[in-house]
């Protein structure tokens, strides 16, 4: 438990003395809240009324739930970049010949990578009155926690990709390929209706698209919106099929942090073999 909260802590002090990483990590969410809620806002808006005859729907409020997500996404992948760094220095090799259990390191390093994500996306919260975006104090109680499991499940993946690969340069690299996708395929930005059929068979694979859809369903409350919204906006999620309850986004975000710390295990000891 000891190597957990040194590994934990190291990351956490390295975010707080790195300002231009706090800084710099708003940028791509600011921006993307700019352009598809402000720019694209009053056409979405308009599009939504006439196809539903709803005159209260707001494309912001709809959207701010994704961007939280991905800058969670973000924040905790791209935070996976510091096993490559420690990597280079030498630090790994030396905790990685430590008495601490590759287990423990595996979670250590994801709860730091968690921890700095989660950090980040509460400070977004900042922008709901500029956005003119209400959340009452139950709602922010349901989403914190949700919002740390869904952090450390987007740090598992980065975790396990980052055990893999051993440059800076093709950690970047795979992890752009990577992420945009599953931002865009997710959600967070424009409904999952009316797709062709195997970009809904991405969307049904992408553990993003879960994250997003529990996150909405408690910033939103989904479920006093008119029905005509909820099909329009795509919040009637499926799951090949079968309708997916917000219990069952959590299994399957705590099942998919498990299997990928596991994965991410195994690669530290094969790293260390």
């Amino acid at each position: 438990m000891e190597g957990i909260i040194a590994i934990w802590q190291r990351d956490i002090i390295k975010f707080f003395r790195d300002r231009p990483r706090m800084v710099g990590s708003f940028s791509m969410p600011i921006l993307f809240l700019v352009v598809f809620g402000i720019g694209m806002g009053g056409s979405m808006e308009s599009l939504v009324s006439s196809g539903t005859n709803t005159e209260n729907f707001n494309y912001t409020e709809f959207i701010f739930p994704g961007i939280v997500a991905m800058t969670l996404l973000m924040t905790s992948i791209f935070s996976s970049l510091s096993i490559i760094q420690d990597r280079d220095f030498g630090y790994m090799r030396e905790i990685l010949v430590s008495p601490v259990s590759r287990v423990n390191i595996a979670i250590g390093k994801m709860l730091g990578s968690a921890s700095v994500a989660f950090l980040q996306g509460v400070m977004m919260f900042v922008l709901l009155p500029v956005l003119g975006i209400g959340i009452d104090l139950v709602s922010i109680f349901q989403i914190l926690p949700v919002m740390f499991m869904i952090a450390c499940a987007f740090s598992s993946l980065g975790l396990l990709v980052a055990s893999l690969l051993n440059s800076m340069q093709g950690f970047q690299l795979v992890v752009n390929i990577l992420v945009m996708p599953m931002i865009f395929l997710s959600g967070a930005l424009f409904p999952l209706n009316n797709m062709p059929g195997w970009v809904s068979f991405l969307v049904t694979l992408n553990p993003v698209t879960y994250g997003v859809d529990l996150m909405k369903h408690i910033m939103i409350d989904v479920e006093s919106l008119n029905a005509a919204v909820r099909e329009e906006m795509g919040l009637n999620l499926t799951f090949f099929g079968q309708p997916v309850t917000m219990t069952g986004e959590v299994f399957f975000l705590l099942g998919f942090t498990a299997l990928l710390i596991l994965l991410a295990t195994l690669s530290f000891r094969r790293a260390n073999s």
